[in-house]
């Protein structure tokens, strides 16, 4: 088993994270650091069109320019049979399974469910950055994606509904968007300075 860290610019433990990995059985960890990964002069990225267009794209330029660049680093390096995504990012697993696709990859990826704390919030590494009242509001974001889901199933509109459920937070975006086929509703809002995307996945009846 490889699990691969994050770079600078994101929330970072690695002492916690190499005991949460210890803990799981994990063989190797992979935790190089941006200097290792876009060393002086790096030149190359990765540019997928179709999934990456639009939603975390409008807000996050470039993002899944750098998301694609460095997971076909990791790929390139590890060789993993198997790559594991969360259902949270539901927009970045669309653009992984393209680039896995498009470029001929051998590569399997599994997508997991989407893990909540016992108050129903998704566990993420932004969540320490809550304040408690940030964290009572965010129950907001799992509350919409409920509401959302049952009007869907009900016929209705998932959006509405799901933005109705959303006072209190910094709404940048609620929609059903297309992930590979299967109508998703998608959210992104700030709480507190924070920001936190959030989607669950939709089916009638």
């Amino acid at each position: 088993v490889v699990i691969t860290g994050t770079l600078a610019t994101l929330t970072r433990d690695e002492a916690r994270d190499a005991r949460t990995a210890a803990g799981a059985g994990v063989d190797y960890l992979f935790a190089p650091d941006a200097g290792e990964m876009y060393p002086e002069g790096y030149a190359t990225w990765i540019e997928v069109a179709g999934p990456a267009r639009g939603l975390e794209s409008d807000f996050r330029p470039g993002h899944f320019r750098g998301v694609a660049t460095v997971c076909l680093k990791l790929f390139s390096i590890v060789r993993p049979q198997v790559a594991v995504f969360g259902q949270k990012d539901a927009q970045q697993v669309a653009v992984i399974r393209r680039l896995v696709r498009d470029l001929d990859l051998e590569l399997t990826l599994a997508v997991v469910p989407t893990v909540r704390d016992a108050d129903g919030l998704a566990l993420s590494s932004r969540n320490v950055r809550l304040s408690p009242a940030d964290r009572a509001r965010a129950l907001a974001i799992p509350r919409a994606l409920q509401a959302g889901a049952a009007a869907y199933r009900a016929g209705g509109d998932a959006a509405g509904a799901a933005r109705a459920e959303l006072a209190g937070v910094e709404v940048e975006y609620v929609t059903v968007a297309d992930f590979d086929g299967r109508p998703t509703l998608a959210i992104a809002a700030r709480v507190g300075g924070t920001r936190l995307i959030e989607n669950a996945p939709l089916a009638r009846g």
